[in-house]
């Protein structure tokens, strides 16, 4: 049920989907499983209108249950049973109609990108006390459970277990107030206290294609499930999103200059990272293409040491006084040099990172090792 605090995927829940599907199987189902197929295919007659699309799915689900409850398979079921099957029947329908009805519309994508950018800014400089966050619900630890909770929304595609990701989500952050109302003798009012740190965790969990998996869930999810605690928890999120888009200086408590102060230093930053993300991303494609080109780059290398640290080969007793401003002019380019690619090396994904990595201390290694005959 929705009230639940177990995982999309507990055991329970799979146990309804192929409870459906082994049904589906009986040969008593024929009638319905056509319907259902039937209905499927109908949607590729159909231009893309997500709201057409949703009105069209609900009237399916209301029209299937009445279908079911008459049906000789469920003859005498109880409302579980009902219920189950009509869970089984929208993650079957939704899963097959997955990639026709989440993020439907190209501005669907430019919204989520535009408000995952945004979030990705105010974590560099956001702080509770900017939410008004009392000190007492500031718990680092259930924040992360909260916010790896709803980070698991992309990794399913029927409705029902995308709202349950924001159900737990909300329950941890539920529990979190009650805890501090019983330890410090506080009373949360409601909204006032829970809203914000929706927010908060919203930010620094930033899931993906937050507006479209939103929309999915309001669009497709059977109605009939979408009430009491599941409607207050989403209608929650719903309105976490709207701050988020519309936040400005005047939705925190912080000076006007200083917000536009942080969000331009966070914008540079990250256009920093996104250019030496590049410039890595470049040399590495140059250098897996072509062997010879590797040794190319390779020659220029050592050509560019020549001429831009001509102390490389110097003996200390070969250096003048004069040489002193020369040197710490190079010195702190190299420094300059060494920084950036470590901060780009950095932001690269483990999996490019370790390769680049190994490729150094090989070098290193080598440089270290006497050549043979001296």
């Amino acid at each position: 049920m929705e009230g639940s605090t177990s995982s999309p995927a507990s055991s329970s829940q799979s146990l309804a989907f192929y409870d459906f599907l082994d049904r589906m199987r009986n040969p008593a189902s024929l009638d319905l499983l056509r319907s259902i197929k039937s209905f499927i295919v109908s949607f590729s007659f159909y231009p893309c209108n997500p709201e057409s699309d949703g009105k069209r799915v609900q009237e399916f689900f209301s029209t299937t249950e009445t279908a079911i409850r008459d049906h000789p398979l469920w003859m005498g079921a109880t409302e579980e049973e009902i219920d189950c099957a009509m869970e089984g029947l929208e993650k079957y329908i939704m899963t097959k109609l997955f990639s026709r009805t989440f993020s439907a519309l190209p501005e669907d994508g430019r919204i989520d990108n535009d408000i995952s950018e945004k979030m990705c800014l105010l974590q560099t400089f956001l702080k509770p006390e900017h939410l008004d966050i009392p000190a007492l619900l500031r718990n680092e630890a259930s924040w992360l459970l909260a916010e790896k909770e709803l980070r698991k929304i992309n990794g399913f595609k029927s409705p029902r277990e995308k709202l349950l990701c924001i159900m737990n989500c909300c329950k941890v952050i539920n529990n979190l107030l009650l805890n501090a109302t019983i330890s410090e003798n506080h009373v949360p009012a409601g909204a006032d206290d829970f809203l914000p740190v929706l927010i908060y965790v919203t930010i620094k969990a930033n899931p993906p294609q937050l507006h479209s998996n939103l929309k999915f869930i309001q669009l497709y999810r059977w109605q009939a499930k979408l009430v009491s605690e599941a409607a207050y928890y989403f209608t929650n999120l719903v309105s976490a999103m709207a701050f988020i888009v519309d936040l400005n200086a005047t939705s925190l408590s912080m000076d006007e200059d200083k917000f536009e102060e942080n969000m331009e230093a966070a914008k540079l930053k990250s256009k920093l990272k996104s250019e030496e993300y590049q410039m890595i991303k470049q040399g590495e494609a140059k250098c897996s293409s072509s062997g010879k080109m590797c040794d190319e780059i390779e020659e220029t290398r050592v050509m560019s040491l020549e001429s831009n640290y001509p102390y490389m080969e110097a003996q200390s007793r070969e250096l003048k006084e004069r040489d002193v401003d020369r040197l710490l002019s190079l010195y702190k380019d190299l420094v300059l040099k060494y920084t950036a690619l470590c901060k780009a090396i950095d932001c690269l994904p483990v999996s490019e990172k370790e390769p680049i990595i190994r490729r150094l201390k090989k070098q290193e290694t080598g440089s270290l090792v006497a050549p043979q005959g001296q």
